[in-house]
């Protein structure tokens, strides 16, 4: 029985073999081709279009001769273009080369968009901080904006803080202040003050961070007797009407500087290599 069952593999295998050779020649499967799952439309490829979008376009060396093998496209000179001018025509219209000078003996730290100015007035250290970041308000409320081809003036008024601390304390008595949209470009007339406080808390002078299990009093209800002596506790100490315009000229100064910057960092950037 197992010589016989031996001899099925050799037979079935020339029997293939046979029917092979009798056989046409037949083509191999293909595998069905998929269809595309991203539509063109989201490549922006037109149909019949030649030319491909920059970012479609196979990588090599550049147009530009350098032979750098970067990427640049007439988008990237365009943009390059407009930047030069908007540079122009910011330094054009700066009003301060340099930062102006506040009054009242305060001496000025900037650190990037930070600043902070200090003080030391009768065996206290009176420190206001402020960021140029996000601290310019709409150009117009939506009714009437600026003229076709005209600049809006835009003024920084940041929101800032005032901590003052006794000399010997470990505590810093903090004024966290801002601008009210509606105050800012008052009459001189108005004797209202041109800035208000929003909060009020201790904070030990240790701590780089200020922390929020510390009792925070918010001046929403306020009494009106209380919140004019803290307002009159920072008129003594030089936090008044008049530093607060010219905070709002030195943060304004500031933020356009810091604004001429990023437009040549981001023109330098576009036309790197």
């Amino acid at each position: 029985m197992l010589p016989l069952l031996r001899c099925v593999p050799r037979v079935l295998g020339t029997a293939v073999a046979g029917i092979r050779a009798a056989a046409p020649s037949l083509p191999l499967l293909q595998p069905a081709s998929r269809p595309c799952a991203r539509p063109f439309g989201l490549l922006s490829v037109r149909a019949g279009s030649v030319q491909l979008p920059g970012l479609l376009r196979p990588w090599g060396p550049c147009g530009c001769g350098c032979g750098c093998g970067g990427l640049h496209t007439e988008g990237d000179k365009a943009f390059v273009e407009f930047l030069s001018d908007e540079i122009k025509e910011e330094k054009k219209i700066q009003k301060y080369k340099s930062l102006p000078k506040m009054s009242g003996g305060w001496e000025l730290e900037v650190n990037g968009t930070e600043a902070k100015l200090v003080q030391k007035v009768a065996g206290e250290r009176v420190t206001v901080t402020f960021n140029i970041n996000n601290s310019i308000p709409p150009a117009y409320d939506g009714e009437e904006g600026p003229s076709e081809g005209q600049k809006p003036e835009l003024t920084s008024t940041p929101n800032f803080v005032v901590e003052v601390v006794k000399d010997g304390s470990n505590k810093a008595l903090v004024l966290d202040c801002h601008f009210p949209e509606d105050e800012i470009g008052q009459e001189e007339e108005d004797q209202s003050d041109i800035f208000s406080i929003k909060e009020v808390s201790f904070q030990s002078t240790g701590d780089s961070d200020w922390k929020d299990t510390n009792y925070t009093l918010s001046t929403d209800s306020l009494d009106w007797g209380l919140y004019d002596h803290l307002m009159d506790f920072l008129a003594d100490r030089g936090v008044d009407n008049t530093f607060a315009d010219e905070l709002v000229e030195l943060s304004t100064a500031l933020e356009h500087q810091e604004y001429i910057t990023f437009l040549e960092d981001l023109k330098g950037f576009v036309k790197s290599q």
